[in-house]
């Protein structure tokens, strides 16, 4: 049986929080929508201290920001932009069109069309994210988005040079310096001078993940991206400074990020405990990863791997690391998880930034029913169906016709009815 040897917040106070968060995008999207550059401007000023002549960078901007960005950031973007998308095109070539004759005269199929427009949104702030730039804009080019626009928001009244570079190369069509419920709301709704997008995609803080709910519906979204989740499973062959270390280097992401472990072996949960608090002493963002770890940090002790799977799926966390002597058994048997990371040589830091996977993934139990941003989240799957026999289409339009009539369906019915007169009987 599962035992809790650590909990964090209860789920009536992260209820009530929420509801906060949600008050304040609604407000303000509504500010937007009625005064629209005005607005955007005046949030941009009192959250940023931003107030440029215009948003969006021009060419001449873009280019003299790239031209300073040292030769080793340069290469190491590149290093990365070229596993991300050396993946994200295999997965493209995976989905195929299909067509098929199902019976004589009747010809069904379906295409895989890319969305035209897509807004991505590149979290700044006291962490840069560079690499959602690779994982929201390149991945969407990959799979042929037309128009791909970026909003990132300025770091202390500072354009972030390297986060805009690897926008660049990824392929954005459109670069805005703008951050946070603003950014959001203007690629949704549109202003004066941004035109709307057909999506939105992109992690961000719980204001950045309540806009894109409260938006969805009037453009789609990737997922619902909160704050970064992490949970290992270990067992008495683990190593606890590594599973200490894996989870406060995720939970410095913020203080809302939960960490978790879960083990088979009370001792390692035991050492785990000791080196996080070791490690906290020294680390350099202990500040936050402090507050994750005291608020959310939980440990489940369990009896055995099956145990392990049946817990991690209740959790079905974003990033799971996986750190037993079968690894293995967790990819045969988990099904609830945003991305899992098997084994010691590999950790979440690798995904987030580098390997080729991608790091936007679902978060607060979303893993049940959906999986991270690739590049099929940009496309489209459309069907369409074509009857060439007049023969065919009365046979099926007998049945359309009784069918729709059991339903009450009467004009439907008449559709295959009028089939049925014109082209029924014919030698």
């Amino acid at each position: 049986m599962a035992v809790y040897l650590k909990q964090g917040k209860e789920a009536e106070d992260i209820r009530n929080e929420d509801a906060k968060v949600s008050e304040i995008v609604r407000s303000t999207i509504e500010k937007i929508e009625m005064e629209g550059d005005q607005a955007v401007r005046e949030l941009s000023q009192k959250f940023d201290k931003w107030n440029p002549e215009s948003f969006r960078l021009s060419a001449e901007q873009i280019d003299a920001i790239c031209s300073k960005i040292p030769e080793q950031t340069a290469k190491d973007i590149a290093f990365a932009q070229d596993n991300i998308r050396r993946f994200a095109q295999e997965q493209r070539n995976s989905m195929k069109d299909i067509e098929v004759e199902t019976m004589p005269g009747v010809i069904l199929g379906h295409k895989n069309i890319p969305v035209n427009s897509v807004g991505c949104y590149i979290p700044g702030g006291r962490y840069p994210m560079v690499a959602s730039a690779h994982m929201s804009v390149l991945t969407a080019k990959v799979a042929g988005v037309k128009r791909v626009i970026a909003c990132t928001p300025p770091i202390n009244g500072e354009i972030p040079a390297a986060t805009v570079y690897a926008m660049h190369q990824a392929g954005a069509d459109e670069i805005y310096i703008l951050g946070g419920i603003q950014a959001m709301a203007s690629m949704a709704v549109g202003t004066e001078s941004i035109a709307p997008v057909d999506m939105i995609v992109g992690p961000g803080n719980a204001f950045v993940a309540e806009s894109k709910r409260q938006l969805f519906g009037r453009v789609g979204i990737d997922l619902l991206a909160g704050p970064t989740e992490t949970l290992v499973v270990a067992d008495e062959t683990s190593d606890p400074e590594m599973i200490a270390t894996d989870i406060l280097g995720q939970g410095e992401h913020g203080p809302t990020s939960p960490g978790a472990l879960i083990t088979t072996s009370k001792e390692i949960a035991d050492q785990t405990l000791k080196e996080i608090e070791k490690q906290l002493k020294t680390l350099p963002t202990a500040d936050v990863a402090s507050v994750s770890w005291k608020d959310y940090g939980v440990i489940i002790l369990v009896d055995n791997e099956e145990e392990a799977v049946k817990e991690a799926d209740k959790m079905a966390f974003e990033h799971v690391e996986i750190l037993t002597k079968n690894p293995d058994y967790f990819l045969d048997n988990m099904t609830n998880y945003g991305c899992l990371f098997l084994g010691p040589e590999t950790n979440v830091a690798y995904g987030d930034k580098v390997i080729g996977t991608n790091h936007t993934l679902p978060t607060k139990g979303a893993a049940r029913y959906t999986g991270g941003l690739w590049v099929g989240k940009f496309l489209k799957t459309v069907t369409y169906q074509k009857v060439t026999s007049g023969e065919t289409s009365a046979h099926i339009g007998e049945y359309a016709a009784r069918l729709s009539k059991l339903e009450n369906f009467a004009g439907h019915a008449e559709q295959a009815l009028l089939r049925v007169r014109k082209y029924g009987n014919k030698v």
